[in-house]
């Protein structure tokens, strides 16, 4: 069983829409996951205007799980410059409420401000306190890409594990997935780094020392770090099996999806346990998520 950290799928009732807009429907999302074997999985809303051109708020994803409750996972998700771009607005009581109509987590977050920025620290801050986890993507610069901005060394991530203990951060991107090996630096670090791993690699050092790190291993970034060295790649799961999450990143219809095959492959090696392997697949999301 395969349960879904990151996945896009918007409810667009204007066909209109659907000229412009290349996200999944959920009807095609949930056809892939029947053929790939994945039970259910989160709809992470897509609000910040780095994005796209066809935004969605929380509450289509949670039209979208009242009509599949038993297959979609909602994610509720903000911009921390919304409410007058104000560094010190009080964004818990509107974190509870969708925590209340069943949101389980926030994200994705790629608002393209730097981890440090005062009203993302605001945000975070009552993501911490409302006990949310936030799933977020990496960017190297202001401006051109999304997500939130750090240089190759992670610092400012960093920053905020420290910063925020209590706050589970579930890594995604190609700046964070590229930081398994040693080799990442200011030219590689937002591609797709091929070769052996090379010992020094910055994920591995953070997730050996802040608890409140989770790995997401969808996409090409995730699936990349696992298969360019797949025995350092295959370890690197058994060693963190109880902190990396089995996702796609799902976002059109009949792309291609390795993660499935990865994890099958890791297991018949021997180097990823049976045990390593339903925690990463399933378990460790029922636990982070309380379902």
């Amino acid at each position: 069983m395969f349960i879904d950290i990151h996945t896009h799928a918007i409810l667009l009732h204007d066909p209109r829409q659907r000229r412009i807009s290349r996200w999944t429907a959920p009807d095609e999302l949930l056809q892939m996951w029947d053929d790939l074997g994945i039970a259910r999985g989160v709809v992470l809303p897509l609000v910040h205007h780095e994005i796209g051109a066809i935004l969605q708020t929380t509450e289509n994803v949670l039209d979208i799980y009242n009509l599949y409750p038993d297959r979609i996972i909602p994610f509720c998700n903000l911009d921390p410059r919304w409410q007058y771009n104000n560094p010190n607005n009080d964004f818990t009581p509107i974190l509870e409420h969708y925590k209340e109509l069943g949101c389980k987590g926030f994200g994705e977050f790629v608002a393209n401000l730097w981890w440090d920025d005062d009203r993302v620290l605001n945000l975070l801050s009552h993501l911490e306190k409302v006990g949310l986890p936030v799933l977020f993507h990496v960017a190297s610069k202001e401006r051109g890409q999304y997500g939130l901005i750090d240089d190759y060394r992670l610092t400012k991530l960093e920053f905020v594990l420290k910063t925020f203990p209590r706050l589970q951060f579930i890594a995604h991107s190609m700046g964070i997935w590229s930081n398994i090996s040693g080799d990442a630096n200011e030219e590689n670090w937002m591609g797709y780094p091929t070769g052996p791993v090379t010992p020094g690699g910055r994920l591995i050092e953070l997730l050996r020392t802040y608890d409140n790190l989770w790995g997401d291993i969808s996409a090409g970034s995730g699936n990349n770090a696992l298969v360019r060295d797949k025995e350092f790649g295959f370890r690197f799961l058994e060693e963190f099996q109880d902190r990396l999450l089995f996702g796609t990143d799902i976002c059109g219809f009949g792309q291609e999806v390795p993660q499935v095959d990865t994890m099958n492959e890791a297991l018949a090696s021997g180097l990823l346990s049976q045990e390593g392997y339903d925690k990463i697949a399933y378990k460790n999301a029922v636990g982070l998520l309380g379902l």
